[in-house]
C-alpha cells in the first residue's frame, strides 16, 4: 500500500513541477512580480502531495529585507520555508549543478556561495544587491545538514552580511529553528528522525523514495525574536546568539516544550495552493 502511495505521490509531483517550472521560468524572464509568487504556491502545492504539515510558532518579521538565519537538517528544509513566505535562499554551489533541484533553486533566484565560510565574504555583493532590492534571504549558518537532533555551531563568517545597513539603518536578522517533530501524528524519537533528515553521506533518492512512502508528518517552525548586530559587539557574538536561540528552540520542539494556545498556532496542512 505504502509503495503504491509513494507512486502515486511520485507521479503527482512530476506533474506538478512540469506545470510550474515553465510559469517560473517566464515570471523569471519577464521580472514579473510573480517570480516571488510561483515558488510559494509551488511548495505549497509540494507540501500537500507528500503529506507535509508545518505548524508555526511566533511572528516572522515584517521588515522587508530581513536575514532569516536558520538551521539546516535536511532537503525539505526548502519546502518548510518556501510554504510560509517569498524568500530567496543562500545555498552551497554544488546545488546548482544537482538534476532538477539545481534548476528549481536558480529558478528561485538563489545565491549560490562557495561551501568554505572564509569564501563567503566574496558573494557579499550579490547579496547586498538583493538585500538592497527588497529581498528577504534565507542563511543556512552551520554550513551543511545536521541529524535534526541537534544544531551545529554557526560560522561567524556568514554573519558578514549581517553588517550591512539597508538605507541607513542596520539589517534585521531573525533566527528560526526548524524541527521535524511527527510521523502518523506521533512523536518521533532520534532513531526514526534521519526519515525525514538528510545529512552526512546520505543518498537523496533513497531518502526521497522513503519520505513518499509515508503517510503525513508534521514539521514545528519557531520565529525567534529578531535583532540587529548593533546589539552585539561583533558578528561572532551575533552568530553565537543566533545559535543558542536556534538550538533552544529545535530543543523544546522536540522534547514537546513548546506550548501556545491555538488561536497562536498556524498550520499549513494540506492546503490546495493558493493563487
Amino acid at each position: 500500500m505504502k509503495y503504491a502511495r509513494a507512486i502515486l505521490k511520485a507521479l503527482a509531483l512530476a506533474v506538478w513541477t512540469g506545470t510550474l517550472i515553465p510559469v517560473q521560468a517566464v515570471a523569471v524572464a519577464l521580472r514579473s512580480p510573480l517570480e516571488g509568487r510561483v515558488p510559494m504556491i509551488y511548495h505549497r502545492g509540494v507540501a500537500r502531495i507528500i503529506g507535509m504539515k508545518v505548524v508555526v510558532i511566533g511572528d516572522r518579521s515584517p521588515a522587508r529585507p530581513t536575514l532569516f538565519t536558520v538551521n539546516h537538517s535536511s532537503w525539505l528544509d526548502i519546502t518548510v520555508i518556501d510554504t510560509l513566505m517569498r524568500i530567496c535562499f543562500v545555498a552551497k554551489r554544488e546545488v546548482n549543478s544537482w538534476p532538477v533541484f539545481g534548476l528549481l533553486a536558480r529558478l528561485q533566484r538563489t545565491v549560490f556561495v562557495e561551501r568554505r565560510a572564509q569564501r563567503t565574504a566574496a558573494h557579499k555583493d550579490e547579496m547586498t544587491e538583493r538585500l538592497n532590492a527588497g529581498d528577504s534571504l534565507v542563511l543556512f549558518p552551520e554550513g551543511t545538514s545536521s541529524d535534526g537532533n541537534h544544531v551545529l555551531p554557526f560560522k561567524s563568517a556568514f554573519f558578514a552580511l549581517a553588517e550591512t545597513r539597508i538605507r541607513d539603518a542596520a539589517l534585521t536578522v531573525q533566527p528560526v529553528s526548524v524541527a521535524y517533530t511527527a510521523i502518523d501524528g506521533l512523536p518521533i524519537g532520534r532513531d526514526r528522525r534521519p526519515e525525514l533528515t538528510w545529512f552526512g553521506d546520505m543518498d537523496l533518492a533513497p531518502h526521497l523514495w522513503g519520505v513518499l512512502c509515508l503517510d503525513r508528518f508534521t514539521v514545528t517552525v519557531q520565529f525567534h525574536a529578531p535583532v540587529t548586530i548593533e546589539s552585539f559587539s561583533s558578528r561572532k557574538e551575533l552568530a553565537a546568539h543566533c545559535q543558542a536561540v536556534v538550538a533552544k528552540g529545535l530543543s523544546d520542539a522536540l522534547s514537546g516544550r513548546v506550548h501556545l494556545p491555538a488561536p497562536k498556532r498556524r498550520l499549513l496542512a494540506r492546503r490546495a495552493p493558493q493563487p
